[in-house]
């Protein structure tokens, strides 16, 4: 079976899906309305997800991360006045602080109740939120090139995005619970590391032929082409807390995908095409734990350098891109943040002051508001 990847007349274009949190102003917990907004709101650029808490923003196709930022801010426009309307709030962190994921309710839906009875608790436990970026690919040997090479970015990702440290009002001692829920599941977190399309087609075959997955759907990778949309899609990230890291954040990872489509042979070459999986699998988690505070394993050498080191050092790599891209201002913000916290460390500052979850959640809502990490 030849699984089909739609070939793009134009590469390395962009797409986001942002989802967000729907939040009652006075008890601060989950409001289950995502229906309600969708009854209002019809157009493709906003649907619902597996928790009636949830709503996901999707833009267009885009150039840029300017692009996306029109058409995400647009919509999210629309959304809150909606919101303001029907007396609800939004936020935009990879878990709800204070949220039970026993007490979510589940959008109706048969693929959704499917997955319920096939995956029980499991399922019932990823009452989370994130942040997917696709990219455009020009067919599918490029597409699994450009996953490898993001392989090495996980941990990046995650310390950048960081943004669920507290799960059902306790704080997890992790920077990024959220990936954690995936874990568990066989068809979830790290991909299978393949060569080219020709591979990727034989592992599905044999996916689908053992009953595993009933379709692409069924895949839930940190990293995973999108062949229908011709797209790798990177799936790793927490739900930023703002839209000016979710900016910096898609920034980030336009100008290592224009990097690498210059440097291909020059990466291969060094990295081989398959990475060393347990030290991408030992980053992820360091970057679980410990966020931008993280030692990271150089995949060639193993020797260690921080995290933050390392970002600042491919920023500097990356400088012709953000000149051309006139991506400065993102690279600002990235420094910004490496400078003065995540928001897993902003969350814990609020906590450590008040210790109230409440007041966590109302600072997250303060700042999803603003548009900016409020420091």
């Amino acid at each position: 079976m030849i699984l089909p990847f739609k070939q793009n007349t134009k590469t390395l274009t962009l797409g986001v899906e942002m989802e967000v949190q729907l939040i009652d102003p006075h008890s601060l917990r989950l409001a289950p309305k995502a229906q309600e907004i969708l009854k209002v709101v019809t157009h493709k650029k906003l649907t619902k997800e597996m928790f009636k808490s949830t709503l996901e923003l999707i833009t267009g196709v885009c150039e840029n991360v300017q692009e996306v930022s029109i058409d995400l801010k647009g919509t999210l426009q629309e959304v809150q006045s909606i919101c303001t309307e029907m007396d609800l709030l939004l936020a935009g962190t990879g878990t709800h602080p204070m949220a039970d994921y026993n007490n979510r309710l589940i959008s109706p839906s048969p693929r959704y109740h499917e997955l319920l009875d096939k995956n029980q608790w499991l399922i019932r436990r990823m009452a989370v939120y994130g942040l997917h970026i696709h990219l455009g690919m020009a067919n599918g040997d490029e597409c699994i090139r450009f996953n490898n090479f993001f392989l090495h970015f996980i941990p990046h990702l995650i310390g950048l995005s960081a943004s669920s440290p507290f799960w059902r009002g306790r704080d997890t001692g992790l920077d990024a619970c959220r990936p954690t829920t995936y874990e568990s599941h066989p068809t979830s977190g790290l991909p299978i590391v393949v060569d080219d399309w020709e591979a990727f087609n034989h592992l599905y075959a044999q996916l689908l032929q053992t009953g595993s997955i009933e379709s692409m759907k069924d895949i839930w990778w940190d990293i995973r082409p999108s062949p229908g949309y011709g797209t790798l899609e990177i799936r790793i990230c927490d739900g930023p807390a703002t839209m000016y890291e979710l900016e910096c954040i898609v920034a980030w990872v336009h100008m290592l995908a224009h990097w690498f489509s210059d440097h291909q042979e020059l990466f291969i070459s060094k990295y081989n095409t398959n990475p060393r999986e347990w030290v991408i699998r030992e980053n992820k988690w360091r970057g679980i734990r410990y966020g931008l505070q993280a030692d990271l394993i150089d995949a060639v050498t193993l020797e260690r350098m921080s995290m933050s080191e390392a970002i600042r050092n491919w920023l500097e790599r990356l400088r012709p891109y953000a000149q051309k891209l006139e991506y400065q201002p993102y690279v600002e913000g990235i420094q910004t943040v490496l400078e003065r916290g995540n928001s897993a460390s902003r969350q814990r500052n609020i906590y450590a002051s008040s210790r109230s979850t409440q007041d966590v959640v109302r600072h997250n809502v303060m700042e999803f508001q603003s548009g900016t990490p409020i420091w």
